[in-house]
């Protein structure tokens, strides 16, 4: 029962990623990647981590996929459908990857059969909202300061772009 509870979300969440990989319409692949991003979401429930399951949902699935669908827009990418690939080898090369990918998966389950991590025994105290605050304050401020200021002259810089092209 619990690899049924674990599989489910996890086949859902690679679909959603096959797909957007997949998807030659740039909307659509923003919506895929929101499927990713929920199904994953639920694996950190499954993983009894309820503070990222719910930053998961609001930060992933709801400010930056608002965040990707407003830049595609403003970009007009999603018109370009038609457009010819300039690396045809690109896409074999991904299904080899992928391909590649997936045997050394099934390798690994082959190798160590019941490995699967379906729940994992840890004190509440690992994931409770308090530690992750102080680690994310304390530790690793720098890093989450500079992923901010990253994403915002990355907002700028699609601003400034688009206004020099019209």
């Amino acid at each position: 029962m619990d690899v049924l509870l674990f599989g489910i979300p996890a086949v859902v969440a690679i679909v959603g990623a096959i797909a957007m990989l997949l998807s030659r319409n740039a909307v659509h692949s923003a919506l895929y990647l929101l499927l990713n991003f929920a199904a994953i979401s639920v694996l950190y429930l499954l993983l009894q981590a309820p503070f990222l399951f719910a930053t998961q949902l609001i930060v992933y699935a709801g400010a930056i996929i608002v965040l990707f669908l407003f830049v595609v827009m403003l970009l007009g990418a999603e018109r370009d459908e038609d457009a010819p690939h300039a690396n045809p080898w690109q896409n074999r090369g991904a299904i080899v990857g992928g391909l590649l990918l997936l045997v050394e998966i099934c390798l690994l389950y082959v190798n160590n059969p019941g490995t699967i991590p379906v729940a994992v025994d840890m004190d509440n105290a690992f994931a409770a909202p308090a530690e992750v605050a102080k680690a994310l304050f304390t530790t690793h401020l720098l890093p989450f300061e500079i992923a901010s200021f990253v994403l915002l002259t990355a907002l700028i810089g699609v601003v400034v772009l688009h206004q020099r092209r019209s």
